[in-house]
């Protein structure tokens, strides 16, 4: 018997500034920061909340001990696509209102369930973020 995994639970990203991150992500894609204590008296942890998934919100200079963490933990290494119900059109306008600076689109882009279209941005570490809908349907 082999294992399949059918969804994505969580992920880690590494960040310069844990409040700096979490901010632009609460004010630019509407995310829920949440503390949680990740329990064997550890220092609690930050994580942003969006629909069913969450994301780690870990400092790169964490220390080993206290975090499990990948080899190689850098700020702004990161590219990530975030689906949403709104028009690109309405993202990029969300964008140039936030100040956010557009890297590229709205274009077309090949995701997992079909054509998407995608307007990429950078958070503040440089990480490349990808806010896309699909075409004819809402997230």
């Amino acid at each position: 018997m082999s294992v399949k995994v059918n969804a994505l639970d969580h992920l880690v990203i590494n960040v310069s500034n844990v409040a700096r991150s979490t901010e632009w992500y609460r004010n630019i894609l509407g995310m829920e920061v949440r503390l949680f204590d990740p329990g064997q008296g550890q220092t609690p942890r930050t994580s942003l909340i969006f629909g069913n998934q969450k994301i780690n919100v870990r400092p790169h200079d964490a220390d080993k001990a206290e975090w499990f963490t990948a080899d190689h933990e850098t700020a702004g290494s990161d590219d990530l696509c975030f689906l949403t119900a709104s028009t690109p059109e309405q993202v990029v306008a969300h964008l140039k209102a936030n100040g956010v600076a557009i890297e590229e689109g709205p274009v077309a882009r090949q995701g997992a369930r079909g054509t998407l279209r995608s307007v990429y941005c950078r958070d503040p570490d440089g990480s490349l973020i990808e806010i896309s809908s699909y075409e004819g349907d809402a997230a």
